[in-house]
């Protein structure tokens, strides 16, 4: 397991080598230059070139590089052009918040679409495996975005329950997490839905019921826990997209967490923040795949590891 480990972790290396390269060529062809920005259309020349120069954007290409690079190296991301505070402190504040986010929507989607799975297998050809896989289909269906906006009208607007965004107690919690976790509901019921019938119709399963033991008892203690074993590797990587992926939603309700961070930064031309944002997102990915194999072969004894 530890050889393993080193191995994924060695690897992860030259990956996020190339994405660094990546992530500094593509910002830097982002039309726009962020001195003329941050002073302004009326800014004289000589003010725009002394800002630039103070930012390092009056230097080659391939020598601010080798200055981000080395400045990565010892985990300094720079400061932003912006706020001039440092990138890593503005990354970690926004990184917690778009977490909490994360866990909240991932959490009742998790367990919500393993019930509505477990259900529809169970009574399956019936109308709870019907309806439980119309509302799959339809979560999976639905543009997250779209969504979002019928529950601020319903909650916000007409109802006046729930705040429109922002981070007011946990009620603001609410409408985001619900909109970020509505895809995966339909994914994670679906797929607990078909690994749940695939091992009942294993030899041990029926050897199970011919013992006698209650229907209940084998579906909870034995199909399900293998059923759910393969819903680890998929959850850890719907994990990764959603962290990534709730730039949408965080516009949407004015959740202040690193999907606001990255769109502020990319208007406003901040590419400290960008390449900041950016490679965390790569990184947070690499890290939960990693997790998410290590705990698959600690629940899977028969899976081996070279």
């Amino acid at each position: 397991m530890i050889r393993y480990m080193v191995k994924r972790i060695t690897g992860m290396i030259p990956m996020l080598f190339i994405v660094s390269v990546i992530i500094f060529l593509f910002i830097h062809v982002i039309p726009g230059d962020p001195a003329r920005i941050a002073l302004g259309a009326d800014a004289t020349g000589e003010a725009v070139a002394n800002l630039r120069t103070s930012m390092g954007l009056d230097q080659p290409l391939f020598q601010q590089y080798v200055t981000y690079i080395k400045n990565l190296l010892r985990g300094d991301f720079g400061n932003s052009f912006k706020s001039h505070e440092p990138v890593s402190k503005i990354l970690w504040e926004k990184f917690l918040l778009t977490l909490e986010l994360t866990l909240w929507g991932m959490g009742w989607s998790l367990i919500v679409g393993i019930l509505m799975g477990v259900i529809a297998a169970v009574r399956r050809n019936r109308w709870p495996d019907y309806v439980g896989m119309s509302i799959s289909i339809v979560g999976l269906s639905m543009p997250e975005f779209w969504f979002g906006f019928l529950l601020i009208d319903l909650f916000s607007i007409k109802l006046g329950w729930l705040p429109t965004g922002g981070t007011e107690g946990w009620g603001s919690l609410i409408m985001p997490s619900l909109t970020l976790g509505i895809g995966v509901l339909g994914l994670f019921a679906r797929f607990t839905r078909t690994s749940l019938l695939e091992v009942m119709k294993e030899d041990y399963i029926r050897t199970a019921k011919a013992k006698g033991v209650s229907k209940q008892l084998v579906i909870l203690k034995h199909a399900l826990r293998n059923a759910l074993i393969p819903l680890v590797t998929m959850s850890g990587i719907q994990f990764g997209f959603m962290l990534s992926g709730a730039v949408v939603i965080e516009v949407v309700f004015s959740w202040p967490g690193m999907g606001v961070l990255l769109v502020d930064a990319v208007k406003f031309r901040d590419f400290p923040v960008i390449q900041g944002s950016m490679f965390l997102f790569t990184l947070e990915f690499l890290v939960i795949t990693l997790i998410v194999d290590l705990l698959y072969a600690l629940l899977n004894p028969q899976m081996r590891i070279d």
